[in-house]
């Protein structure tokens, strides 16, 4: 790990210092999504409500320049980037497999047709129970995809399923939610510390 990205690591634990509780499974799920990018292989990305609503940030934190430049040759205006889908913004596609398959398939058919090996599915639910988000982790675990969960203290039925389940330390949905930022920014600023920070 770069020195800037331990020192991004260290204040996510300085300025929230409940999340001491949670820092090893950070560490670990930054390590899952850096193997991932390495290998050049992707994230696929979901959650309903305000996970909805983080699924599409983390996105667009991954997919352009968040803290760091990242120039690319080909295009001065053009970034590096980080490949990234939000499975919740496909309203066309949601809307067709609602209807002809089941809302509780919504991010689980996207992942079957998404989903290389390699590739790590970040799902995020407070209750880590949503059922649509639980079928989309099955599915990734089916295809051998490394599954990072962003959930409340409990886990859920997500904690049995995912490789890393970060519990953030409360029950309170806004609360869960509150804490969900501050961990995926950091991440997000992590990985781009490690491929861009040169």
């Amino acid at each position: 790990m770069k020195d800037r990205t331990q020192k991004i690591f260290d204040n996510l634990i300085k300025n929230y210092k409940d999340l001491l509780c949670v820092k090893d499974d950070i560490k670990s799920a930054y390590e899952i999504i850096k193997n991932c990018y390495a290998n050049k292989k992707k994230t696929l990305i979901c959650g309903n409500g305000g996970s909805a609503a983080d699924s599409e940030h983390i996105v667009g934190e991954f997919m352009k320049g968040f803290l760091l430049k990242r120039p690319v040759d080909i295009n001065s205006r053009l970034q590096g980037t980080l490949r990234s889908i939000s499975l919740v913004s496909q309203t066309a596609l949601i809307t067709a497999i609602s209807n002809d398959i089941g809302a509780d398939m919504i991010f689980a058919q996207q992942v079957y047709g998404y989903m290389d090996e390699g590739d790590v599915l970040i799902v995020l639910s407070t209750s880590g129970n949503a059922e649509n988000v639980v079928n989309a982790a099955i599915t990734a675990k089916s295809l051998n995809g490394k599954i990072i969960a962003l959930t409340g203290e409990t886990g859920g039925k997500l904690k049995d399923i995912c490789d890393i389940a970060i519990k953030l330390p409360s029950l309170e949905t806004y609360k869960i939610q509150e804490y969900t930022l501050p961990v995926y920014h950091a991440l997000c600023s992590m990985i781009e510390s490690e491929f861009f920070d040169f």
